[in-house]
Formats: structure tokens, sequence, C-alpha cells
């Protein structure tokens, strides 16, 4: 598909005009889901972006509405140009259309289904609503998927209650477009006020709010990146916001369009925030955090970092190609098939795939493994032979690894099994532990090399700088390599960077490095170790607040001399 061409829909288009949430992705509806999902044509600006394309299906049209041109302005976004973007990320300039509005109708009579994503709630954005009008007057069918506004999402992920058993009034107010007519109405209420500003203009909302009526010893909750892991909320009064904002270096928000979020009023008072603030008091909040493994690896654990408020940052540390010499996996896969083996042994995801490739190769699939006993060490390795279609009959009781396998492997019996052999596809670098142990228990093995692991490429310089600069606040090590291959792609850790280990090898090959370690598992599993990093950011936290310190990240706080391993 050309960059500038629309892809074809469906013989009547309409129009889903969406509401894209405060900026939390797990905001988005059910229903919001199922519209991306079958859109043809995705209009968006950049602060959305990002959370709604991850759900638009392959091949969709996506024009950003943000990117500076001298085409005819959107109304009230300055002069953006319609930019195209098609499923390969290559940009270019959209067809000739005067503005968001027409773009999106001259697409809906195509016959194609655009969705219209704006922040928060479509009902809540005035360039949305003149948009829908603009349909509406065309006879281009539309609809309205509501979406989390800002102003009620906002203040709930910073726990601040608009609302009590009171009941008290609760008043809406956009301080970029405010009246002084309006300012009076709600200064001469005593109800919850939520003010829709920017950082810089937090002094002057407070001023009109007091200058209508309000005491200045109103409490006030000032929250920036509301909903994402970039949030921060200040508590203060309306008389002395500005001051705690000075204090504490607040800068300009540079969220491009997302508002500043402040609430007003007795009920969002400091105490009460610090009991239900349940976001920002997640253990590792705002920590970012080193993943360094492959992609296919880190996803789930980074979803458990994430649960946990962090943002991983998966960085590959060794890349994985095809044995230099095939014909040895190409014999083991066809003696699979004509029943050479009693058993085949996974002990990581790669082998599965490894094996997989070579099937579809062969143009086999799941059967092929009928008559056949398979072993599988570790939750993620089980998981992909499921996908695969095989179902493990031997996984580790206790702990998973080749020894842990061993302890479960039964003896070979020359009654019971009619097949001695064991075939076991691995990388070529993997440790002799399970062969000499499945040959003790009476095997006869085949160790096949079915893939070969290699170091990765460095990360980009960013990434690097980061590392070696105390821009992460923890870096998590699932095994011996890991550490020797990060140190060698991209430098060690700085000095403030919690280091979290798998296990006790893994421990001892990162004091080798001159590293501290700060974390170690209580049991060599991936999701146990993300437990272990939480926990530990969850102590680091709580006696932060017992001293009366501020809760800060690891790399708020950098001493100059690298981590050493520690002589004590």
């Amino acid at each position: 598909m050309s960059p500038t061409t629309l892809p074809a829909g469906p013989e009547h288009g309409h129009v889903t005009f969406l509401g894209a949430g405060p900026g939390d992705p797990g905001l988005l509806t059910l229903r919001a889901v199922e519209a991306l999902t079958n859109a043809d044509v995705l209009v968006a600006g950049h602060e959305v972006l990002d959370v709604v394309r991850a759900h638009a299906r392959s091949g969709v049209a996506v024009v950003n509405t943000d990117t500076e041109s001298s085409s005819a302005p959107v109304p009230g976004t300055g002069a953006p140009q319609l930019t195209v973007v098609d499923s390969t990320s290559t940009t270019a300039p959209a067809p000739a259309v005067r503005d968001a509005a027409h773009l999106v109708m001259e697409a809906a009579r195509g016959g194609r289904r655009v969705v219209r994503a704006v922040s928060g709630d479509p009902g809540l954005d005035a360039y949305a609503a003149e948009e829908m009008l603009a349909c509406a007057r065309a006879g281009v069918p539309f609809e309205v998927v509501p979406g989390v506004a800002a102003a009620v999402g906002v203040p709930a992920y910073a726990g601040v209650p608009l609302r009590d058993a009171h009941g008290a009034d609760v008043r809406f107010v956009d301080a970029r477009t405010a009246s002084d007519r309006c300012w009076t109405e709600v200064g001469a209420s005593d109800g919850t006020v939520v003010v829709s500003t920017s950082l810089d203009s937090v002094g002057a909302a407070a001023g009109e709010l007091v200058a209508a009526g309000r005491k200045p010893d109103t409490p006030m909750t000032v929250t920036v990146a509301g909903t994402t892991t970039r949030q921060r909320t200040w508590t203060a009064t309306l008389g002395t916001i500005a001051q705690t904002l000075k204090q504490a270096k607040v800068l300009p928000s540079p969220e491009g369009g997302r508002p500043v979020i402040a609430v007003v009023g007795e009920r969002s008072a400091a105490a009460q925030r610090e009991q239900l603030s349940w976001f920002e008091s997640k253990p590792l909040f705002g920590w970012r955090v080193l993943v360094p493994r492959t992609k296919e690896q880190a996803a789930s654990l980074s979803d458990q970092l994430r649960s946990y408020g962090a943002v991983p940052h998966e960085v590959p540390t060794i890349a994985v190609e095809p044995p230099r010499t095939p014909q040895q996996m190409e014999r083991a896969v066809k003696g699979l098939v004509t029943g050479r083996y009693e058993w085949i042994a996974f002990t990581s995801v790669n082998a599965v795939k490894a094996v997989r490739e070579k099937f579809e190769e062969y143009g086999l699939d799941a059967r092929a493994f009928a008559g056949i006993k398979v072993a599988a060490v570790g939750e993620q390795t089980a998981k992909a032979l499921i996908a695969f279609g095989v179902k493990p009959d031997l996984v580790p009781s206790g702990e998973q690894s080749a020894a842990g396998l061993l302890e479960d492997w039964p003896p070979y019996d020359p009654v019971f099994d009619p097949i001695d052999r064991v075939f076991l596809p691995r990388a070529d670098i993997a440790t002799e532990t399970l062969v000499a142990g499945l040959i003790e228990l009476g095997w006869e093995v085949d160790d096949v090399t079915a893939y070969r692991t290699v170091r990765a490429s460095p990360p980009p310089a960013e990434t690097r700088e980061a590392i070696k600069g105390g821009g992460f606040d923890a870096v998590l090590f699932t095994s011996s390599s890991t550490v020797r291959n990060l140190v060698g792609i991209a430098g060690k850790p700085h000095n403030v960077t919690v280091i979290a280990c798998i296990g006790p090898a893994t421990a001892k090959t990162a004091e080798e490095h001159g590293l501290r370690v700060d974390v170690m598992a209580p049991e060599p599993s991936v999701h146990r170790l993300a437990e272990a990093l939480a926990d530990f950011g969850l102590k680091r936290r709580a006696a932060a607040l017992e001293a009366g310190d501020p809760v800060t990240r690891p790399s708020e706080r950098r001493p100059g001399a690298r981590r050493r391993r520690s002589t004590t």
C-alpha cells in the first residue's frame, strides 16, 4: 500500500468519535478496542496515538493531526499537517484535504470505517464536537464511544475523591477558556472544583479562585502526567501552591497538550490523599527497570513490572541464530518422526522455537509428537509447547533448572521403556549437567545443537549512557550470561542502580564484574525475581516515609563512585 493511499472499506463507511482516556492505555473501554480493531483509518493527535494504535489492525491508515505544515489549519490547533502513516511506519503528506473534519468525512464517504480518537472524552473536546456537527450536516453517519475524562480519571489515580457521603457539589473548569463569570460562580461555591490548566498557569488559577472568594488556606492538589508512570502530585493550599511548585523545581509540562489537573476543596486534604494514593504508592512506581532479555522472553516479565508501577526497558543481550551445520538437527527431527526417541526435553523457549521451525519446514505439526514423552524446564517453555499444541508430560516440581528436571526424571527401565534414547535440542553453549545426569540414570542422549547464542549488538547510545550514567533505577539479571553480555555491549550499571539477580550463580558473576547485588530471588524464577525487587522497593519506600524523607527513586540519588563489590 502506498503511504498516501487510504485503504478500501465496506460500501457504507462511518465515523467513530472515540475517547482514548487520560493517558493510561488500560483505561480504553472494550467498545473502544472493538472499534479500533475494525478501523480502516485512524485519525489522532500524537498525545493519544500510542495509546490507540496498539489496538489497530495491520494495514490501517494512521493519520497524525499534529505535524506542523503550511496546509490549512485544523480548528484550534495551529497549522498542523495531516500525515498518513502506513503499516510500515513511513510518513508522507496526506491527500489534499482542508482539515481533519474534511479527511474524516472524505474517508467515510469512500466506504471506510474511520476512528477519530481524542484525549479524554469526545463530549468534552470542543474540536471533536465541531467535527461531529460537520458530519451531521454532510449526512455522514457517526457514533460516539465515551472515554474516561482527564478531569475524573486523574484525580482517581491521584487518590483524590471528588465527592463523599456529604454529597458536595463538583464544578469543572477549564482555566484556559474560563470567563470572569465562570470564576465568580465557582468561587462563590463551597464545593469541589476540578481545574484543567497548564503547569505554568496553576498559580494564576489559584489566584482567580481566591479573588472570587475562596479562602487562601483551601486545600489544593496538582497532578501532572496523570494516570501514567510519570504521574506526580503535590498537595498545598490555594495560597501556597505556587511556592510549593517553585520549591519542587517543577518545570512547565512537556506533555504536549495533556492538561494538568488541580483539585480544590476541603475533601482533597493531604491526610486523605495519603490514605488513598494507591497509584503513586506502588512499590516500583516510576522506576526505570532494565530487562536484559530478548523481546519474546521479556514480555511477561515486563507486564509484571508494569503492574508494580515500573517502566520496563527491554535490551536484548543475546541473539539467536541457526546452527552452523543443520544436518544434526535435521537427522534428529527425522528420528523423532520414525520412533528413535522415548523422550524429548526442552530447556528453553528458543529450543521449542527451533524444533517448531524445523517441523514447519518439513510440513509437520504437533501430531508428530504422538507416542513421545515431552519434558520442559520452566513455565515459559511449557507455555511455548502448549501454544504449539503439545502438553508437557514432565515439568520439574521444584527448581526450574536442569538439576530440578533430573530430580524428577525417571531412571531407564528396560521393561517399561521400549526405547532408551532422549532427544535434547539445546543451545551451543549449554552446560553438561543435564546430559551427564540422564546418562547416569541409564539413558542414551542425543545432545543436539538446535540454535546458537551470540552476543547481541550494542543498544543505542542513549541507552548505553543511561546504563553507565545512572539513568536506570534497577536492572534484572536472569542468568550469568546476561551479566557478561550486558557489561560487554553497554558497560557496567552505575553505582546507584539496584542490582537484582535470579540466583547465587548469577549473583557471583555480577560480583566478579564489580557489582554489588542488592536483591536476590528466593527461588530461580523470573517472576519471583520481579516480586523480590518489588518487595525491595516497598521496604525502601516505607523506610523513607518513616524517616520523614521524600520518596525518591534510586536514580534520583547519584553518589560519584561506581558501585563496587562489597568486602564485608
